[in-house]
């Protein structure tokens, strides 16, 4: 038994937990993929009819260009396995801050509209969802995992919300007195390892000891302590 046996040992321990955290507590790491399907801006922010940069970006994330999009009036549809996709993952009962901009080299960008993004705007069954900004652009956003959520979340807030949230909460208990007796018991080996390793030692250093004492012992009935 050695040092890594013993930290293998409590992370496949932490890894178990986890598991069956999220077998048991889904929603709270669920997320939606999402993809944008179409879109079709009916006017630019450059000077001169330049080719825009448009982009989409949330709050605390990367912007996603799109690199196809440069005229007007004209609608562009995806497959969703472009290189640039997905656009986000959107959480079960939280929103983000996303907007689509239009790059600017002298300025900051220049702003198409700004809005709260969530799950439950994906109410089709397919999971799409159409926002517009009148006079700005048409788009349509795909995430089939948002519907999920939303049913699962309507599900879970219906009559028997009260019965299952006991039930979690009843789960999440017997976890956490599991993974307090599992840690406990795993420490109480490791201490008894320990102990039985320092219990060895001074065996065998009384055992080393006493050869020495012996051999002494030896050398004096021989004679042998009186030669010089």
């Amino acid at each position: 038994m050695t040092i890594r046996f013993w930290t293998n040992l409590k992370a496949r321990a932490l890894l178990l937990l986890g598991s069956l955290f999220i077998c048991f507590f889904p929603g709270v790491f669920s997320s939606g993929v999402v993809t944008l399907k179409s879109i079709q801006i009916f006017k630019t922010h450059e000077l001169f009819n330049a080719k825009p940069t448009v982009y989409f970006h949330c709050e605390g994330e990367n912007r996603t260009i799109f690199p196809d999009v440069k005229k007007t009036d004209v609608v562009y549809t995806f497959k969703g396995e472009e290189s640039w996709q997905p656009l986000t993952e959107l959480p079960d009962k939280k929103c983000k801050r996303c907007g689509l901009y239009e790059l600017d080299i002298l300025k900051p960008a220049d702003v198409f509209d700004e809005w709260e993004f969530c799950s439950s705007d994906f109410l089709d069954s397919d999971g799409t969802y159409v926002h517009s900004k009148d006079k700005e652009f048409d788009a349509t956003f795909l995430c089939p995992q948002c519907v999920h959520l939303e049913n699962s979340s309507d599900h879970a807030s219906g009559s028997h919300h009260g019965a299952d949230t006991g039930k979690r909460m009843h789960v999440l208990l017997v976890i956490l007195i599991s993974a307090i007796v599992s840690t406990v018991s795993i420490l109480g080996v490791v201490a008894a390892y320990r102990y039985w390793q320092r219990r060895k030692r001074e065996q065998d250093q009384a055992r080393f000891l006493k050869l020495f004492e012996d051999g002494d012992d030896s050398e004096d009935e021989l004679g042998l302590g009186q030669v010089l």
